[in-house]
């Protein structure tokens, strides 16, 4: 919840918090492990097609680093959602189509349990997008995204595999 009102406060267009930053912490939960077990950062996206340039993005990767709290100030990865298309071919060889908001994002994450972000409302409402639904995640399974063809897909998971083994892939 901290990492979600911090977030919230930076009032950026469109944010949610995502992928490793909340199934890590379902994951943990369900296996009984402590609540930061495995967590490498708190993904944290925006969305603002406005400007796409990479000094805009970083700006905004500034300014959140410099008002978070320690140790927030630390674990956030921010990313503009609009600009994902530019970078995203070259860095992992396939082909990413323009995104028209943050949510679609995880309609394109490897696995099921990858693809659900949250966002903490003014009202203190927590709204969950999940485009795959949350069976998975709390059954814990691994599938791929059945949206997109993922090669290697066990390799991909390997990591999530090693951190929690209760989990079983079904492919």
């Amino acid at each position: 919840m901290s990492a979600l009102r911090a977030a919230r406060d930076l009032d950026l267009p469109d944010w949610l918090i995502f992928s490793g930053s909340v199934y890590q912490k379902v994951l943990n939960h369900l296996t009984g492990r402590p609540e930061t077990y495995g967590l490498k950062d708190y993904d944290l996206a925006y969305f603002d097609a406005g400007d796409l340039s990479w000094e805009a993005e970083d700006k905004v990767i500034r300014r959140a680093a410099a008002s978070l709290p320690a140790p927030l100030d630390q674990l956030f990865e921010v990313r503009n959602q609009a600009r994902v298309h530019l970078w995203f071919e070259g860095r992992f060889g396939e082909p990413y189509a323009p995104l028209s908001c943050s949510a679609e994002a995880l309609e394109r994450f490897v696995a099921t349990v990858n693809a659900v972000g949250v966002r903490l409302e003014t009202d203190d409402r927590l709204t969950v997008f999940a485009p795959f639904g949350l069976e998975d995640l709390f059954g814990l399974r691994l599938r791929p995204n059945p949206a997109r063809s993922i090669p290697g897909f066990r390799d991909k998971v390997s990591g999530i595999i090693a951190r929690w083994p209760e989990v079983r892939i079904e492919a």
